[in-house]
This record gives structure tokens, C-alpha cells and sequence, in this order.
């Protein structure tokens, strides 16, 4: 029998960065909220996926009626974000039982393909943990402040770009692997995604390309660019 999958959606932004009254998961893109485009692309990979959405409480009821306002009448669930991304994906993971699948993508990554989702699937074969992610390009360097809005170079040697990584969403578990993390691993503000939650945890993971164009929508030169490329 195959595993049930369910797809957990990180909404529970504010919109600070982004500098708009609307929360970013909200605004438009293509004619539809930004959340709603990004659970669409879900549901052409894999029909059967149960969407969970994390949401700032005071936002629920934006939610609501946008679904109900662009005739989005997907049943879904729907619970509330709590003060990190940490807190809003464990209050998630708490509706998926043992025995599952879970696609924990950022709700504001709406350029996601329906490709990268279905070879994320079908590389996890049920069994695998799977994270994307795209390799650096940009040279780093080492910098410090120097108090005037510029920077300095720091003591430190630039680190090389060799064997470096920006990891994306969405990133794939076994629900009870990815559960018992959650709620075994303490949370710090290192832990900036789910996959360096569960290396915390030790679980093993797969490490799948991503896409360059699989861009997280954070501030209003994101969605010029993400409007552009829709």
C-alpha cells in the first residue's frame, strides 16, 4: 500500500521585509495569492497530496476568504503559525500521522515546478529523505561591519565556494522520522530549515538539484522577479 502524503505549507510571514500591510503569501501572482499558486503546483504532482497550512492567526480568516473569493475550495487544514518557522512547522507536523510522506515547502516559493516535486517523489522511493538544493555560484567573501553602512574585510580568509550549497524547498520526509525530530530537537536559530532539523536528529538525507528559478519571495524585488518569470 502506498504512503499517504501530505503537503505542510509555510504561510506564517508577516510581510516586515516585504514592507506591505498584506502578509507576502497573500499578494497576487498571476491572478491568484501567492500561497494558492504555490499549493496548485502540488496538487498537478501528486493529486492525492493533503495540504497543511500554516497561517499567522490573526491572518486565517484572510485565507479563508481568498480560498473562498478565487474559488479555491480545496479541503485542507489549516493551523496556526507559531513565533518561528521552526514553531509553525512543528504545529504542522502535530495533524500527519506516523506512516506518511511530507512535502514541507515555503509557501512563498510558488515558482517551484511540477517536475522538481515528482523527481523529489520518486527519488525518496517511500524510503529516502529528500532535500534540494542548487550549488553557489556567487564568491564569498568574509566581511565585518564598519559602522557607517559599509564593510571591511574580516581577519579571516574568504571561505571557498567549493562544496557549497543553498538548500531549498520542498524538502520530503517520513512523517515519523521528521515528527520525533521536531519534538526531540531543541530549538535554536541555527535551525533555519527542516532539513537542519533532521541532521540535528541525525537522520540520513538525500541530496537532490534543485532549480535556479525556485526562488523564496522575501521582498518586492523577489516578486518583481517572480512576476516576471510567471
Amino acid at each position: 500500500m502506498r504512503k499517504k502524503v501530505y503537503g505542510v505549507f509555510v504561510a506564517g510571514g508577516s510581510g516586515v521585509r516585504m514592507g506591505t500591510e498584506v502578509p507576502k503569501q497573500f499578494l497576487e501572482l498571476g491572478g491568484r495569492p501567492v500561497l494558492q499558486q504555490s499549493i496548485m503546483k502540488f496538487l498537478v504532482a501528486c493529486p492525492e497530496m493533503v495540504p497543511v497550512v500554516a497561517l499567522p492567526a490573526d491572518h486565517i480568516s484572510t485565507w479563508k476568504q481568498l480560498c473562498l473569493d478565487n474559488h479555491f475550495d480545496l479541503p485542507q487544514i489549516i493551523v496556526e503559525g507559531g513565533i518561528t518557522r521552526f514553531h509553525s512547522v512543528r504545529n504542522a507536523l502535530a495533524k500527519i500521522p506516523d506512516g506518511a510522506l511530507v512535502l514541507i515547502h515555503d509557501g512563498v516559493r510558488p515558482l517551484v515546478s511540477v517536475d522538481l516535486i515528482k523527481r523529489i517523489l520518486e527519488v525518496s522511493g517511500e524510503e529516502r529523505c529528500v532535500i534540494p538544493v542548487t550549488p553557489v555560484t556567487d564568491t564569498l567573501k568574509s566581511l565585518v561591519p564598519a559602522g557607517d553602512g559599509t564593510f571591511v574585510q574580516s581577519e579571516e580568509p574568504d571561505p571557498s565556494r567549493e562544496g557549497l550549497f543553498g538548500a531549498q524547498t520542498p524538502q520530503l520526509f517520513l512523517s515519523e522520522l521528521i515528527k520525533d525530530a521536531y519534538d526531540t530537537v531543541a530549538y535554536n536559530q541555527s535551525l533555519t530549515d527542516d532539513a537542519s532539523v533532521a541532521r540535528a536528529a541525525k537522520i540520513p538525507l538525500t541530496y537532490i538539484e534543485g532549480e535556479r528559478y525556485n526562488i523564496k519571495i522575501t521582498t518586492p524585488e523577489d516578486l518583481d522577479l517572480a512576476r516576471k518569470l510567471f
